[in-house]
């Protein structure tokens, strides 16, 4: 849709700060994920298959169709005697998914973002110790519904709020322990943990931080670039449980107005008369290019200047699958992402 510029009293565009913040878009987790079906397709030639998302974005998801991806629900769905690969998303998936991919003889890919991985050891860990385990996240995300299927039927039960602590009637109040959902606001973990531990003051840690750097590390860039600031973008997907808490965070954290918007096109540009700050992040399966599209947007509207909020700076690096770690990865390969 083509919509005007807002206009100054004199004909001229007026002028805009926009604070770009520094973490943004891929994490190290994402970028894996991606890679692995992308060399698979290099490997293999399409089709490579991808049981649900392999990141909650659709210019992704998109793009790897084009590429020759498939996307399926369930693995089901793969036609008998497929030699094709199957790749698992990011978020993880419970036990039995890579156990009936082996009984259909399916070759498989794991791309569970190791930070999930972690979470997943850390539940196997309570269990082992005899530890009923506590989740704390959010019912029906794909992450979730992995993390539960690592254990079996009965020993996690899932904990959204703290208002469901009062409800919680575990067997042993003295062998309990809790994880929680990697992309989950700190604050929200926080409210839920406390009242976890006043309930149950036996309750054990886990045995590292769960919440991954990247979800931190994003949402201490919003807190810094929120404070006067007129209106927070944040681009990602409705169904990005990360994207979603950035909106949160940016609202809590000041900023008069935040939206959640997946491309250029969403920017409501009629209802911006008098906004002179415009923040923006992306969240972690957002990529790059959807960023510059939205810059170059508010340029043909505004005079604009860019200013630079960074909080931290990212170098983690986690290395694709063995079995793929020999396809050559070129930045051609890639240009879908970048545009360039």
């Amino acid at each position: 849709m083509d919509i005007a510029p807002p206009s100054s009293a004199s004909g001229a565009r007026p002028g805009l700060t926009l604070r770009l913040c520094g973490p943004r878009g891929f994490c190290a987790g994402v970028d894996r994920a991606i890679q692995i079906v992308v060399l698979a397709l290099k490997k293999y030639g399409p089709p490579v298959y991808v049981r649900h998302q392999i990141v909650h974005n659709r210019y992704v998801v998109d793009g790897l169709i084009e590429k020759g991806a498939v996307f399926v629900r369930e693995i089901d769905e793969i036609p008998a005697g497929s030699s094709a690969p199957v790749v698992f998303s990011a978020h993880g998936v419970p036990k039995s998914v890579p156990a009936h991919a082996e009984h259909l003889n399916l070759l498989y890919f794991d791309a569970t973002c190791p930070l999930v991985s972690k979470v997943h050891k850390q539940a196997q860990r309570h269990m082992r110790l005899g530890r009923h385990v506590f989740l704390i996240g959010h019912a029906g995300h794909p992450e979730v519904i992995g993390t539960m299927g690592q254990l079996p039927k009965g020993a996690v039960t899932l904990v959204e709020t703290p208002e469901d602590v009062k409800a919680l009637a575990p067997e042993d109040e003295n062998a309990l322990g809790y994880v929680t959902q990697t992309t989950l606001s700190v604050d929200d973990t926080a409210d839920v943990i406390a009242a976890l531990k006043t309930r149950f003051p036996a309750l054990m840690d886990p045995d590292a931080e769960s919440i991954c750097y990247a979800t931190t590390n994003r949402q201490e860039a919003v807190k810094a670039a929120a404070p006067g600031a007129d209106l927070f973008l944040i681009v990602g997907a409705p169904n990005s449980s990360n994207s979603r808490r950035l909106v949160e965070v940016a609202t809590r954290s000041g900023a008069s107005r935040a939206l959640l918007v997946q491309g250029p096109e969403e920017i409501p540009f009629d209802a911006l008369e008098g906004v002179r700050t415009v923040a923006l992040s992306a969240g972690a399966s957002a990529p790059e290019i959807l960023v510059n599209g939205i810059i170059d947007a508010f340029r043909a509207h505004y005079d604009v200047t860019l200013d630079l909020v960074e909080t931290a700076v990212e170098t983690e690096l986690f290395p694709v699958v063995r079995e793929l770690r020999e396809v050559p990865l070129t930045r051609e390969d890639m240009t879908f992402l970048t545009g360039a």
